[in-house]
């Protein structure tokens, strides 16, 4: 049995993330109601807000509202019924096709362990549980 290319396999992972957030998209809140978030981990979202500002806020926003770089991580469209963590950590670990946004492909970010993501996903869905989430189309 002969290996796929890297390339091969990145394409296959990012797939499975598109479909996968397209299944919970038809699963998830149909009544228009507020997205139910579960409260995180204290000290994963407070490991998790330098992290973001670091790594993230600069296409994403500090404030979480997003740039002319990237969208807002308060849109509903990032609601964990839409986009669940799974989907955000892999945007970070292998970056993402563009998709809903015109902002283009987002890059993988190098140099992060699998808890600073984790930690990352916490510090974004603490906010948008506090935040609350923007209507989609912005």
């Amino acid at each position: 049995m002969r290996a796929r290319p890297a390339a091969a396999q990145t394409r296959t992972i990012l797939l499975s993330v598109i479909l996968v957030s397209l299944l919970t998209a038809a699963c998830g809140q149909a009544t228009g109601d507020e997205p139910d978030v579960p409260i995180q981990d204290p000290s994963l979202v407070a490991a998790g807000e330098p992290l973001y500002s670091a790594e993230c806020a600069e296409c994403h926003g500090r404030d979480l509202r997003g740039t002319d770089q990237g969208p807002s991580h308060l849109s509903i469209i990032y609601a964990p019924g839409r986009h669940v963590d799974f989907a955000f950590q892999r945007a970070i670990q292998l970056g993402s096709p563009q998709h809903h946004w015109s902002f283009g492909p987002m890059k993988s970010v190098e140099g992060l362990s699998d808890d600073d993501i984790a930690a990352i996903t916490a510090f974004i869905r603490e906010n948008q549980r506090i935040q609350g989430f923007e209507p989609y189309p912005p």
